[in-house]
């Protein structure tokens, strides 16, 4: 099963929080309180998110983090990468950590490329803005009444 870990998880829910208001500087603490994600967990991902200059560090009294770009420019694949490290679905794949044991006997080896370019490229095509605002990506058709036809049927 390919599954995300639970702080991108966590990040996407941070990044989302911020970016409802671009610019607005807000603390570790306040953005605990609003995503009622642990405040330990908060802080330890709003250091990785500046690291990756996802989110900006503002020092002093007034400090904290804020979100300088908006939600359609930051991708799901850029959210990935500033937490979990490369994308890379196997060991063998161009940026994986070449661990594979049998890459030399191996009948696919980099071959797993191609999948993982499509994960990369997928990822890189959903934005914090898609995630935040589903019905952008996926838009609701009107309900078909039972005995009614569907607008798709009429139009051919």
């Amino acid at each position: 099963m390919l599954k995300l870990n639970k702080m991108t998880d966590y990040a996407v829910v941070v990044l989302g929080q911020m970016a409802r208001e671009p610019g607005r500087v807000r603390t570790a603490a306040a953005l605990s309180d609003s995503t009622a994600i642990p405040l330990p967990t908060v802080s330890k991902l709003l250091k990785i998110l500046a690291g990756t200059g996802l989110v900006t560090s503002h020092r002093g009294a007034n400090g904290g983090y804020s979100i300088d770009t908006t939600a359609e420019q930051i991708t799901v694949a850029r959210i990935v990468q500033a937490i979990d490290g490369p994308i890379a679905l196997t060991a063998c794949v161009e940026e994986g950590d070449g661990g594979c044991e049998v890459s030399n006997s191996c009948p696919i080896s980099g071959n797993w490329d191609r999948v993982n370019q499509a994960v990369r490229a997928a990822l890189e095509e959903v934005t914090l803005a898609d995630l935040l605002d589903p019905t952008e990506m996926f838009p609701l058709r009107p309900a078909v009444r039972e005995g009614e036809r569907s607008p798709a049927a009429i139009e051919s």
